[in-house]
């Protein structure tokens, strides 16, 4: 059984930084692309960024210069490193995997929040003063 588990999400004044942690189990994670995605309130959920499993990062245009993805395969977690917030930040956070299915993801198609089988609960993140 695929588990996604999220941590790490708080308050934080604007410019502050957080560290959301994803621990995953059930399925081969060193091979496995993971994303983090979040929902702002009233909007829509949101691609943010994504890693592959040679390390390869990509990042929504938004958070570029400002978020870190990076991942720890000898202990099947991912991280996603927030500097800098802004109140715009202020969103439920995801890490989301598509498992087994993973291959089918492209570089294009890993930008869309369809192409993830498996996400976890959530963590929350506000950045207010």
């Amino acid at each position: 059984e695929v588990q996604l588990v999220e941590s790490g999400g708080g308050l934080v004044q604007p410019g502050g930084s957080l560290r959301l942690s994803c621990a995953a189990s059930g399925f081969t994670f060193s091979s496995s692309v993971m994303s983090w995605a979040r929902q702002a309130p009233g909007k829509g959920l949101e691609w943010v960024s994504g890693i592959w499993g040679d390390g390869s990062t990509y990042y929504a245009d938004s958070v570029k210069g400002r978020f870190t993805i990076s991942r720890d395969n000898a202990i099947n977690t991912v991280y996603l490193q927030m500097n800098n917030l802004k109140p715009e930040d202020t969103a439920v956070y995801y890490c989301a995997t598509a498992g087994a299915g993973g291959s089918r993801i492209t570089i294009v198609t890993m930008t869309f929040v369809s192409s993830y089988d498996y996400w976890g609960q959530g963590t929350q993140v506000t950045v207010s003063s």
